[in-house]
């Protein structure tokens, strides 16, 4: 007498195009009516080993989606990163913020920032600079 997991999973492994050769063994022995002491014996580690691969394949869908959730969860991260990265843009005037483009050329924009980055400033001078962009943000309420 065959279960009903085994009658799902014969009609499974019928529908693979290429079952692996237990697969097939298995088949065989479940659709046989009158199997020996044996072959009932291979059946049931046929099904023991099935029923093992199914979990197996379970697991790693778990462990695929918990990765995949954690790569979801970093790039949201960092997309918010980039937004929060173009907002300082557009707080500086340097982008409008209706057309999201530079309000000069790109090629001097760039030039601009890269000798921003660059560029070598004093304390004093990056003290002027945080506390003028600290009290633009405060006024703008981010």
């Amino acid at each position: 007498m065959r279960s009903e997991w085994l009658d799902s999973r014969i009609a499974y492994i019928e529908g693979l195009k290429s079952p692996t050769d237990s697969q097939r063994l298995l088949v065989m022995l479940a659709r046989k009516n009158d199997r020996s002491t044996e072959e009932a014996r291979k059946l049931a580690l046929l099904v023991r080993a099935e029923k093992a691969e199914v979990r197996a394949q379970k697991a790693k869908a778990d462990v695929a989606r918990v990765m995949n959730a954690e790569k979801l969860k970093a790039r949201k991260a960092r997309d918010r990163e980039l937004y929060n990265s173009a907002g300082l843009l557009i707080l500086s005037g340097l982008v409008d913020t209706k057309t999201g483009r530079p309000v000069m050329d790109r090629g001097e924009l760039l030039g601009m920032l890269i000798q921003i980055h660059r560029g070598q400033f004093s304390e004093s001078q990056r003290a002027d600079f945080k506390k003028t962009g600290d009290a633009l943000l405060a006024a703008k309420g981010t």
